[in-house]
């Protein structure tokens, strides 16, 4: 149950004409009065001889206790209370109840017998409206402070009362919520997304790994926004705001919207914290990595395997760090890298990350001040996704992006886990519907290359397969046999047999990748150390047949991506899985 106080107006019938009238398309279905301060206010919706002058005029008769230049500008008090989407249709008696609770937790009527004079009108199934004047029946002014809050308090105490759906409590930190007028603005220009939505998106990917407010104003441009921004005397720059082209009011003017209104952490002191803090990120492309592969790897795949790697780091501090100013600088980080790989990846996983970045907006976001010195790993990673461009969804591109979407994965639960821990209620759940997006996109995106990996490990030689499987069981011994059942310990054969062939101690390397973080939760354990392993070694993340491997004789068919490949992430309906 969601409570809303509205912006204070200063016109009790024009409000109740809205509240009575048929809305803005239609929606207002049957208005009427369930309660009101004395239960026998005038009703214009039931009782024919009643008009909304008559309801306003008995609303507003405490204004005249007062003289006139002492009556309040904005006199009109405003809330609506709606139900969650799965709650039951409430009957009138049970929103009368409701708000009578609410304007007593509000201050509007505390109960003292003097409180304000209100009303509440339902014109649909699953909210109401209550309109109070902001004057006492004895002239003072209620005791109204900090309403919001105390009706959101109340709220909680309603759910559980009446049984209905618990909404997660938040802490003030959340993005404004988009209002009905913008909302249905969108659907007449047949958007499905408010311009407020848009915009914050937009604001969110232009501040991907940028490193000036010169860079972050530049790609809001090149995006297509129109971009505003105000100055000091001293020419230091105060503010912005941005409006989409189309976007306008009824004078023909575009509508713009200060980067504070679209998120509190998009302010422009918010940001430049990002750009100051801490060294500024440089750009890589991999060639000042280790040795490069049979051929070096595109920029995409790059910056995926940069991803990865950060997002590693990210994870162990998120499970090591006392620091809660360095773990919330990771968290706004790892928003940054999903905007960035959302903007940048193929088009069959792009729609999840997309999903995956939106969800982990909120849980980006907290009253912990984020130490951004701390992130700059993430940030340069981001930054290095933004400028390799968009990269395919085969190959190399195409496996690094699964293997920096199985790190990314396990990175929300951690956060999910890290705001749990502190009743960041709003953060967690917010990051494990991250997680859940990221989990889709990790199948569609890993199902090539694991299922080239597996049918690698097929074909090579016997004797060598079972040298892989003795090594596993001296690194491994209490989880040795459970991997060599698994589908996917092909995929890990063919992975040991790369890692030996570069170099590496295959038995040391495989110890190494199970001993930082648990594997006793993962779906399938061979999974999971495959994309560790060729991170940790710096293998290619995509390959098919390598000069060592043996064909099987008679056996031509390669199983397909969606029968061989299964995720090496498991469902992310628990904030403490760990990898």
């Amino acid at each position: 149950m969601i409570p809303s106080i509205h912006k204070q107006g200063s016109s009790t019938l024009g409000l109740l004409r809205y509240l009575y009238g048929k809305g803005t398309h239609e929606e207002h279905v049957d208005p009427h009065l369930v309660a009101s301060f004395d239960h026998m206010a005038p009703d214009p919706g039931r009782h024919p001889s009643a008009t909304k002058k008559d309801l306003a005029h008995l609303l507003d008769q405490p204004l005249h206790l007062l003289d006139a230049d002492q009556r309040p500008d904005k006199h009109v008090w405003h809330c609506s209370v709606r139900a969650a989407p799965d709650d039951p249709v409430l009957t009138d008696e049970q929103w009368a109840g409701i708000a009578r609770r609410t304007v007593a937790a509000t201050g509007i009527d505390p109960g003292d017998g003097a409180g304000c004079r209100w009303a509440a009108v339902r014109h649909a199934g699953d909210h109401i409206h209550i309109v109070a004047t902001l004057v006492r029946e004895d002239g003072r002014r209620p005791d109204h402070h900090r309403s919001g809050k105390r009706a959101q308090a109340e709220a909680r105490l309603i759910e559980a009362d009446l049984g209905l759906h618990r909404v997660t409590p938040g802490d003030g930190t959340a993005a404004k919520r988009t209002t009905s007028a913008e909302r249905h603005k969108a659907q007449r220009q047949g958007r499905d997304r408010t311009a407020r939505e848009e915009l914050r998106e937009a604001v969110r990917r232009a501040l991907a790994g940028a490193t000036s407010t010169e860079e972050f104003l530049g790609r809001l441009k090149d995006a297509g926004l129109l971009v505003h921004t105000k100055a000091l005397p001293s020419g230091d720059l105060k503010g912005y705001k941005v409006a989409l082209p189309g976007d306008r009011n009824k004078g023909k003017e575009p509508v713009f919207y200060a980067g504070s209104t679209l998120a509190p952490d998009l302010s422009l002191p918010r940001l430049q914290q990002r750009f100051t803090n801490g060294a500024t990120p440089v750009e890589t492309t991999g060639s000042d990595r280790a040795e490069p592969h049979h051929t070096a790897p595109s920029a995409p795949a790059a910056a995926r395997r940069t991803a990865a790697d950060a997002a590693w780091a990210a994870l162990l501090a998120l499970d090591d760090s006392g620091d809660d100013g360095a773990a919330a600088a990771q968290i706004a980080a790892t928003g940054e890298v999903l905007d960035a790989l959302a903007k940048t990846s193929a088009l069959h996983t792009r729609d999840q990350l997309r999903q995956a970045a939106r969800e982990f907006e909120r849980a980006s976001r907290s009253h912990t001040r984020a130490e951004f010195r701390h992130a700059q790993d993430l940030r340069r990673a981001a930054r290095d996704l933004v400028h390799s461009g968009p990269a395919l969804g085969r190959g190399e591109d195409g496996a690094g992006t699964a293997m920096a979407i199985d790190m990314l994965f396990f990175l929300a639960l951690a956060t999910a886990h890290w705001h749990a821990q502190r009743r960041h209620a709003q953060q967690a759940e917010a990051a494990r519907r991250a997680a859940e997006h990221l989990q889709a996109a990790y199948r569609q995106a890993a199902a090539e290359p694991l299922a080239a990996l597996r049918e690698r490990g097929r074909r090579i030689a016997p004797t060598l397969r079972r040298h892989h499987a003795t090594t596993v069981r001296a690194a491994l011994p209490d989880l040795a046999e459970t991997i060599l059942a698994e589908p996917g310990w092909h995929a890990l054969a063919a992975t040991l047999a790369d890692t030996a062939q570069a170099g590496h101690n295959p038995q040391a390397l495989l110890a190494e990748a199970a001993a930082r973080r648990e594997l006793g939760t993962a779906e399938s354990i061979s999974d999971v150390l495959v994309w560790r392993l060729r991170r940790a070694a710096n293998l290619p993340a995509y390959t098919r047949q390598s000069p060592q491997d043996t064909p099987l004789r008679g056996n031509r068919h390669t199983p397909s991506p969606a029968r061989a490949a299964q995720p090496a992430i498991q469902p992310a309906n628990t904030s403490a899985r760990r990898r």
